[in-house]
């Protein structure tokens, strides 16, 4: 199973391109939060999606049908679709289809129709809110648009919801039903109420004055994420198949591990168990042992337990080679991405394969003694990377990891 093209939108660059240099370097797209106008508003800082032009792609009677989320997708899809030089037309057609997936899919059309339904402006609400809302229309648009007439699905899953798609499509492809899929997630969650059910749930940073410090997984002065937005699409392919067009292969996926912690709606188990299976998982079903992972892209969320239970977990399942392992957080950059970070997070592990370098967790300034291991601190770093795992885990306590190795 194999990666042939690849998509991006997120704080840091708007395509594969952009988004790797700037992670490389370490730089970070948090900023003040623009999208939300509330003088007293608790959370003032965001990952916002910056100079987005979907209309560059997309015409204004389709945006029309389309929340940012369904948007974020088209366009990171537009560039995977481009960079695997996949072309679907009669004789391929039925053997292609797409599964995206968002954690809260149209939340900005939900509020906004909901406003002017209680104020009993029912008129308003356009005849497009609810396919413009519903998780599975990031797929099914992007089906419609470029002609796949395999499954179409959305997946929801929390912040696992993006290595869940990729899953789901590699099993299609495994069972013979599809010969290539378009997977991944995509996510635009910074309106008010979101973020205030997360600021309530005390998991988002309130650094307010130093946006671009305020995510810093596993540092001792973490205080919690940072919400940001985006989408992170794939191509997969079924290896013979992308040779036979000869397409360029960025690795290959050989397996995913999943599990569900079953202890807490919001928090991890102290204990780093859910985690811990799904990794042993991810290494069981790739036929891994624990020392041939070279790199992991931590899930490395910033918040206080979070962060503990994974570096937890890791040791338990690596024993003495997490003492060799690099390990980082991309989130220290781009915020966290909730039901996208899973592809977007498996972009980057496949990306340090392709430049053979590590990104960075930036903001690692004060060690954690509970957070002990080598979190590739600051800078990026070259290194020869031949197998990564990339973790994402979510509310419900819902885990998977996935492993990537070089072709």
């Amino acid at each position: 199973m194999v990666v042939t093209g690849m998509g991006m939108v997120t704080p840091i660059g708007l395509t594969v391109k952009e988004n790797w240099t700037n992670l490389v370097n370490g730089k970070s797209g948090i900023g003040p939060l623009t999208k939300v106008d509330l003088p007293d508003f608790p959370v003032k800082i965001a990952g916002e999606v910056r100079d987005f032009h979907p209309e560059q792609i997309l015409s204004k009677k389709d945006l029309r049908k389309m929340d940012l989320f369904i948007q974020y997708s088209m366009i990171a899809t537009a560039e995977a679709m481009q960079d695997a030089n996949l072309v679907v037309d009669e004789s391929n057609t039925e053997r292609v289809g797409v599964i995206v997936g968002s954690g809260q899919g149209g939340i900005t059309n939900i509020v906004e129709n909901t406003i002017k339904a209680s104020n009993g402006h029912v008129r308003q609400i356009s005849p497009f809110f609810i396919p413009s809302a519903i998780i599975n229309l990031a797929s099914g648009q992007i089906a419609i648009k470029y002609g796949l007439r395999g499954p179409s699905y959305g997946v929801v899953s929390a912040c696992s919801t993006g290595v869940h798609a990729i899953a789901d499509g590699f099993h299609t492809i495994v069972r013979g039903e599809t010969d290539g899929m378009i997977v991944g997630g995509t996510e635009a969650t910074l309106v008010p109420v979101a973020l205030a059910g997360f600021h309530n749930a005390r998991a988002l940073s309130t650094r307010n004055g130093n946006p671009q410090e305020a995510s810093r997984p596993f540092d001792r002065e973490r205080d919690g994420f940072v919400c940001s937005e985006g989408a992170g699409i794939l191509v997969l392919e079924e290896y013979n198949s992308a040779r036979a067009r000869g397409a360029k292969i960025y690795g290959e996926i050989l397996g995913v591990g999943m599990s569900t912690d079953a202890f807490h709606i919001t928090a991890p188990d102290p204990q780093g168990r859910g985690p811990r299976i799904c990794m042993q998982n991810a290494l069981k079903y790739s036929g891994l042992n624990a020392a041939d992972i070279d790199y992991i892209n931590a899930h490395g969320t910033s918040t206080p337990l979070n962060d503990v239970t994974e570096t937890k977990a890791v040791k338990e399942v690596f024993g003495d080679h997490a003492a060799k392992l690099a390990m980082s957080s991309s989130k220290s950059m781009t915020g966290h991405l909730l039901g996208a970070a899973g592809a977007i997070e498996a972009i980057y592990c496949l990306k340090a394969i392709e430049d053979q370098v590590l990104p960075p967790t930036i903001n690692y300034n004060t060690p954690d003694p509970e957070c002990d291991l080598d979190y590739i601190p600051n800078e990026a770093r070259r290194a020869r990377v031949d197998v990564c795992l990339s973790n994402s885990f979510g509310f419900g306590g819902t885990n998977t990891s996935m492993a990537v190795r070089r072709m």
